[in-house]
């Protein structure tokens, strides 16, 4: 497939950079690792050729000089916030990337629960991860953090948290989601590690925005766009723009918050060792990028990938008018429309010609694909069928599973399980293919295609349900829907 990243000159670079680092600071350095570290499926997308699992690869050239420290917030364990891309809490992702590490074979042993006041459920998770043998330090909110500066850098401030035990010159601190805390975590264990005599520094290991691509380069807008719900706004660093003459692409949350960290740095060592936000970052991804033209347009079909994400949790109730607003004027700085994806108008054609919701798809070679509603078969999983037969070579018309095996999954969902629609689902549709593929070379020369359904894009003319979005999802297909339901009921699942 063609790719616009380079992989391995990414894992080589990076590491050799952030172990640069670590030797600057005299061999103790906090990494704070901002986005994801694991499935980090957005820069796979705006960046072809780069992993979902590339920064932890390139970690793991250096894995026996790392120590990871998770950190979870008090207050999303009290709400039971959920990681939007994998649908799982919080606390749940702690023990979830505690066992990616280890399975990894890096050291991870110590959680933070940060802005802690003794809540019922933070305690609760506190024996939790203790029965599970992790060790547990708590951190506790500081009054008016982070502007009462006196306050902050003193023993009432970070020495009253518990100070984190570590053992190797690297510590990677990182989160299941924003807010977390691990900066005040970082910035914890520098005063007190100072406290104690021990030379330490501090950076941060972040992917969006790349400092060194236009401020409105496609990849830059596309991170604002993945990044709505916060606010987030991609800027000229204006410290970095003093200090050196050169421009260089920060966001609103480290440029505003950068004179208080300066002094904090000041408050602790006497000085501050960085001039601008972008000095604090290691960030060697825009040296990494080998076709900037396909990236870009990568990048493009992200952003409207996000508007219609966002269009469809309006309608859910859970995102804003001013989301919609900011992605739409992100679509214009780009000059993008439904026309720059395909897959949107082929499934309304077909949804306006049945009368029915319908889906297309885009194969890697150009060809698009779409699926009707049936009688037997959901958009969805139609789309599907027709998908595999077309990369198979097999005619249209050519049936792949036969009535006796779709019989008695719909007798299954409406006589035993409750089901009222008979239609099969995504997930369906593939169990009695595969199970057809046993006895039929057709079906199993179909079901082999499926790994090349991976970075296809998909459009459905209604929101899926759940199973059929978590299908898609696995299968790696890029997936957006028009923000409308099949039926006017108001409970969908």
């Amino acid at each position: 497939m063609r790719t616009g990243f380079d992989h391995d000159l990414y894992t080589k670079s990076q590491s050799e950079k952030i172990l640069e680092c670590v030797q600057h600071y005299g061999g103790k350095l906090y990494l704070e690792l901002g986005g994801k570290l694991f499935d980090d499926y957005h820069a796979a997308r705006v960046l072809p050729g780069f992993l979902p699992d590339s920064k932890i690869s390139m970690l793991l050239n250096m894995r026996e000089q790392i120590e990871v420290v998770i950190t979870i917030s008090a207050e999303d364990i009290i709400t039971n916030k959920v990681r939007g891309d994998l649908g799982i809490t919080y606390d749940q992702d702690v023990l979830r990337l505690i066992d990616a590490f280890r399975a990894a074979g890096m050291l991870v042993e110590s959680v933070v629960i940060t802005q802690w006041v003794s809540q019922p459920q933070s305690i609760a998770f506190r024996r939790r991860l203790r029965a599970l043998g992790m060790k547990v330090y708590v951190h506790y909110t500081i009054p008016n953090y982070p502007t009462d500066i006196a306050l902050v850098v003193s023993d009432k401030g970070y020495g009253k948290n518990d100070y984190v035990e570590t053992t190797r010159p690297l510590v990677l601190v990182t989160v299941p989601g924003p807010g977390s805390g691990k900066m005040a975590v970082c910035m914890s264990q520098l005063y007190q590690d100072n406290q104690r005599g021990i030379k330490a520094g501090y950076a941060k290991f972040e992917t969006f925005p790349i400092w060194n691509l236009p401020l409105k380069h496609p990849v830059n807008v596309a991170y604002e766009a993945a990044t709505v719900d916060l606010g987030d706004v991609n800027m000229i660093d204006p410290f970095h723009l003093e200090a050196y003459g050169v421009q260089a692409v920060s966001y609103n949350r480290d440029v505003e918050v950068f004179p208080i960290l300066a002094a904090i740095f000041e408050r602790i060592w006497g000085e501050s060792p960085y001039k601008s936000p972008t000095d604090m970052g290691l960030n060697m991804v825009g040296a990494c990028i080998t076709d900037d033209a396909f990236v870009q347009e990568a990048a493009k079909q992200e952003v409207i990938r996000r508007l219609y994400h966002t269009l469809c949790e309006q309608r859910r109730g859970n995102a804003s008018e001013e989301e919609i607003g900011k992605l739409r004027m992100l679509m214009q700085q780009l000059n993008l429309s439904d026309e720059d994806r395909p897959v949107i108008g082929a499934a309304r054609k077909r949804a306006e010609a049945t009368g029915n919701p319908a889906a297309a798809i885009q194969l890697e070679d150009g060809r698009v694909v779409t699926g009707k509603t049936s009688s037997l078969l959901g958009a969805s999983a139609a789309l599907l069928l027709n998908a595999l037969k077309a990369l198979a070579g097999i005619p249209k018309e050519e049936k792949l599973i036969p009535p006796e095996v779709i019989g008695p999954i719909q007798d299954l969902k409406l006589n035993y399980l409750g089901n009222r629609n008979p239609r099969l689902h995504t997930d369906e549709v593939l169990v009695a293919l595969s199970i057809t593929a046993s006895q039929s070379e057709t079906a199993a020369r179909a079901l082999a295609q499926l790994k090349e359904l991976k970075d296809c894009e998909v459009h459905t003319s209604v929101i899926l349900s759940e199973v059929d979005e978590n299908i898609f999802r696995r299968l790696g297909v890029h997936l957006t829907c028009d923000p409308k339901y099949q039926t006017r009921k108001l409970y969908h699942k």
